[in-house]
């Protein structure tokens, strides 16, 4: 019995100096490019926002990522990216309790091209908002060991158009720290490591908006895994604080995390699931189902709510049911429910039932398990994407529709 203890400890202390010595292995870090490589990347991020040192909102976003490589040129890659995020935020109550959490809502979407070297280094035109981080991570293009640092200069660029009213991307420089940390598992899988630790304190210039930060705080602490086999990150983890003080005196805070992945699920197969599909939604009235650009989309046209209302009636909760089990068999991806409206009313009116419409819709999915709540983003387009003629009942009809798309995730 004392000989198979000792034997399993002589083994266990040879495995960790196994694992030790191929950890500590030096490495290069560079990244590869391959002309028409395509992945994607999936990021969470949470937040407290404190407004004048008070708790006021939780923040959680979701922004989804596709990257295209165009060309390669020597070291340098041409990158074209659409960049979607979805948010929901929800004020706290008095007692620090969040109220319940509303659907997530689409808020933009960017496109954005760029070229980006073998060190991490970016090239691109003053007009875009995405990336937001720009030369981060870059590397220092020599061999690695463990504890090896290094710094670089970055910057960070906000689109304040909403918040603040100032229409250029707005930037800020850091210098960014890092260091070589050897192995790190993410999903039980070993990574080679680094982390990236940076503070920003900066005093911009006046800018032209409704109002504008007078300072702009930030500390930030990554564990970065990187894979060598793809030449690229293959996910983060990071922990944040931002507070900006504004010119109108007010003082915003967030503190939060955030973690990002490549997403590796396969690509859809769009036509192959709208036949699938198409089969069993012939039997319903008004429903159909097409290949948009990079998604399906089921379309109800002429949705039946209560007179300017967002209550569903019994007969759309029926073709709902039939839909949600359809979309069951999709379940690893996500749906966007949008609301359109004809052209009647107001825009902010329109804009507001659209909303309400697709939200109804959304949390009636929801209610039969065909996604869970973190699964479905809602938007409302009021009457901004007409199919058909306003001026006649008809087309009326169709324009009052639903629409759910199943994302590529």
């Amino acid at each position: 019995m004392r000989k198979k203890s000792l034997s399993v400890l002589f083994f266990l202390i040879w495995a960790v100096q196994v694992f030790a010595q191929s950890s500590a292995e030096p490495i290069d870090f560079i990244y590869r490019y391959n002309a028409g490589d395509m992945y994607r990347i999936l990021s969470n991020v949470e937040s407290n926002i404190y407004i004048n040192n008070r708790l006021s909102f939780r923040s959680e976003i979701v922004n989804r990522i596709g990257v295209e490589i165009l060309n390669v040129q020597g070291e340098r890659a041409g990158h074209s990216a659409v960049f979607q995020s979805a948010e929901r935020t929800y004020p706290i109550g008095g007692s620090a309790r969040p109220v319940p959490a509303s659907h997530f809502t689409w808020s933009r979407d960017y496109n954005s091209e760029f070229t980006q070297d073998s060190l991490g280094y970016i090239e691109i035109e003053d007009r875009y908002f995405m990336p937001m981080v720009r030369n981060m991570p870059v590397f220092p293009g020599r061999t690695l060991n463990i504890g090896d640092s290094w710094t670089a200069e970055a910057i960070v660029v906000h689109d304040f158009r909403d918040s603040f009213g100032i229409e250029e991307p707005y930037r800020i420089p850091f210098t960014a720290n890092y260091r070589y940390l050897g192995q790190r598992n993410w999903n039980g899988i070993p990574y080679p490591a680094f982390s990236i630790i940076y503070s920003i304190a900066f005093e911009p210039a006046p800018v032209r908006g409704r109002v504008y930060p007078l300072r702009y705080e930030a500390n930030h602490n990554q564990l970065v895994y990187w894979n060598p086999q793809m030449g690229q990150v293959i996910a983060y983890e990071e922990t944040f604080t931002t507070i900006i003080t504004l010119s109108d005196g007010d003082v915003f805070e967030y503190r939060g995390s955030a973690r990002a992945e490549i997403i590796e699920s396969p690509p859809m197969d769009r036509e192959e699931i709208v036949r699938e599909i198409a089969e069993e939604l012939e039997a319903l009235d008004g429903v159909t189902v097409r290949v948009s650009d990079e998604w399906v989309v089921i379309s109800l046209e002429d949705i039946q709510f209560a007179p300017d209302s967002a209550l569903l009636l019994a007969s759309e909760r029926e073709k709902l049911s039939i839909i949600a089990e359809i979309l069951s068999r999709y379940s690893g991806r996500d749906i966007l429910v949008e609301g359109h409206t004809a052209l009647a009313g107001t825009a902010q009116g329109r804009m507001q039932l659209s909303l309400e419409r697709a939200e109804a819709v959304a949390a009636y999915l929801i209610g039969l398990g065909a996604r869970r709540q973190d699964q479905v983003v809602i938007r409302g387009y009021g009457a901004e994407r007409p199919v058909a003629d306003n001026s006649t009942e008809l087309g009326m009809q169709r324009n009052r529709r639903v629409e759910i798309t199943i994302l590529e995730n």
